[in-house]
């Protein structure tokens, strides 16, 4: 997927902050993982780019601090609606899933 060449101060920023990301510790990690491995590098950065500049924007015009528990909560939904996608397609297949732990 080819993403739109920009000449924007901000934007370049924020797609500079995206591509760290990838090796941080934080719930937006998953998310750029995840969009890297489904649409690509290039798209993966300008789509973490865009939540990055989401959340900026949210922080600037509410004047609420970054709380990074709604992402981790974002981040547990997300691997629980995985997991019953999981255990369906198991069961259709006729298999069933069982948690290890480790």
């Amino acid at each position: 997927m080819k993403t739109r060449r920009v000449n924007n101060r901000a934007a370049l920023a924020f797609r500079i902050a995206a591509n760290a990301l990838f090796r941080s510790q934080s719930p937006l990690v998953d998310f750029f993982r995840r969009m890297r491995a489904k649409l690509g590098a290039p798209a993966a950065i300008a789509a973490a780019a865009h939540k990055l500049a989401r959340i900026v924007f949210h922080m600037l015009a509410t004047r609420e601090a970054y709380d990074e528990a709604i992402l981790s909560k974002n981040e547990r939904c997300f691997r629980a609606r995985a997991e019953a996608r999981l255990r369906a397609q198991a069961k259709a297949l006729g298999y069933s899933v069982v948690a290890v732990t480790s």
